[in-house]
């Protein structure tokens, strides 16, 4: 068993983060909201979810513990998967709001599986973690072109064009999960893909948290942000056998 990389801490840190947020403030991490104010012992649970993510995150850390930490967040993101984001497409089919919803919950299971299944030498687990990834990236690009106001807000006014900025990204959102998807140069489609979340995080979000460095709001988005570059570069990094720029003969696409 060993620590797997720069990936695996990013992730560790920012969900550790997400669970101290939840504990501050006695409620679900807002990613997790709404949670229905009717639930039984909602406030209990709560309290359960932020620990789970304080103590998930940085057991991660630690290699005597990083296998079991790494399967109890596999299980607590698919949990919210299931529990939480699927109604809301079976709902809401039509609205990209909710499959974006989807494919960043997706992205964070993506990330704890592939930590699980290094760790655990598993390689189906790899692969069905690269499959979630694949599926989850053009979701999350598909709201840039959706939701093509609500973005251009988001990006900073010294970037120039940024219509086309959020285009782009878009763009490459959708062409690194299809990458990935179909086994072409899927290490360097990841790792781009993380470098681009992590320059969001940068981008957008450090800025807003410095300028309101008490908002739960805002801490939350970079901290999702963060998580969701590292659960890229988690699956980047499972891809470390494997050369940058060709795909060897015995790799096939994934397959669902």
């Amino acid at each position: 068993m060993r620590i797997i990389g720069f990936g695996q801490v990013l992730f560790a840190l920012a969900v550790a983060g997400l669970g101290l947020l939840s504990l501050g403030s006695g409620d679900f991490a807002l990613n997790w909201q709404p949670v229905p104010a009717w639930l039984p012992a909602r406030a209990a649970l709560a309290y359960l979810s932020g620990a789970i993510l304080l103590i998930g995150g940085l057991a991660i850390l630690l290699r005597p513990t990083a296998r079991l930490a790494s399967l109890l967040l596999t299980v607590n993101f698919f949990t919210w998967l299931v529990l939480l984001q699927i109604p809301r497409v079976v709902a809401g089919w039509s609205h990209a709001g909710a499959w974006l919803g989807f494919g960043e919950t997706s992205v964070l299971v993506a990330g704890a599986w592939a930590i699980l299944a290094t760790l655990q030498d598993a390689k189906r687990g790899l692969r069905l973690a690269r499959l979630l990834l694949g599926v989850a990236l053009p979701l999350i690009g598909l709201s840039h072109f959706v939701y093509l106001k609500e973005t251009v807000a988001l990006i900073p006014a010294y970037i120039p064009d940024p219509a086309a900025f959020a285009y782009f990204t878009g763009a490459a959102h959708i062409a690194a999960g299809f990458a990935v998807l179909f086994s072409l140069l899927p290490r360097l489609a990841a790792t781009l893909e993380a470098a681009m979340m992590g320059f969001f995080a940068l981008l957008v979000w450090a800025p807003r948290v410095a300028v309101h460095p008490t908002s739960r709001l805002e801490w939350t988005a970079l901290l999702i942000s963060i998580a969701l570059s590292a659960g890229a570069e988690a699956i980047a990094e499972s891809y470390s056998d494997q050369p940058w720029l060709l795909r060897p003969a015995s790799e096939k696409p994934l397959e669902a």
